[in-house]
């Protein structure tokens, strides 16, 4: 099986992606559980919270969450302010602020195969229609992560679509490659 990509950054013919290069799972980083909790915390506390507070409140290793704060700060998804009332706070409402938003700015897009979009891939042969499945995994969790908030997380009040999913109860079954 071979995948090619739109163009190799000289805009010259497709490139070819090894298949063990394809996407295989979906991966949550540490990075982004601990950015979730911290501004699930800030959510709910909704008054300004210090690094290190929240780091203690959340059980995480403070260093490391003060660089995700940083770059959640960059992506507009946080404001800092020193002091008296130093410390982070949401830069829009809860409500406003999707776990989408939250993967995209600490890790970069919902789904990549090689560093690239599922549309750009391209496959041969019996591999051909592979594309659109992995554009259909994409499609899947914008269906979950665009449409759940901090505020949903923090109420416990989830969409439907989250409801339905955790109904199955093979979602909560982990699946092992036979």
């Amino acid at each position: 099986m071979v995948a090619t990509a739109l163009g190799n950054g000289a805009g010259v013919g497709p490139v070819p992606i090894p298949a063990e290069h394809s996407l295989t799972k979906v991966h949550i980083s540490a990075k982004v559980d601990y950015g979730a909790r911290a501004l699930l915390a800030l959510a709910a506390s909704g008054e300004p919270m210090t690094g290190e507070a929240l780091a203690k409140q959340q059980g995480l290793p403070a260093k490391f969450l003060g660089m995700i704060l940083n770059d959640l700060r960059r992506a507009g998804i946080v404001t800092s302010q020193k002091g008296a009332m130093a410390g982070y706070r949401l830069a829009r409402p809860a409500s406003e602020v999707m776990l989408a938003d939250v993967i995209r700015s600490l890790e970069g897009p919902l789904a990549e195969i090689r560093g690239m979009r599922p549309e750009a891939a391209f496959y041969d042969g019996p591999a051909e229609h592979l594309r659109e499945v992995w554009v259909a995994v994409r499609a899947s969790l914008r269906s979950v992560l665009e449409h759940v908030s901090l505020e949903d997380v923090v109420s416990g009040q989830l969409p439907e679509v989250v409801s339905r999913l955790n109904a199955d109860p093979e979602a909560w079954v982990p699946h092992r490659p036979a």
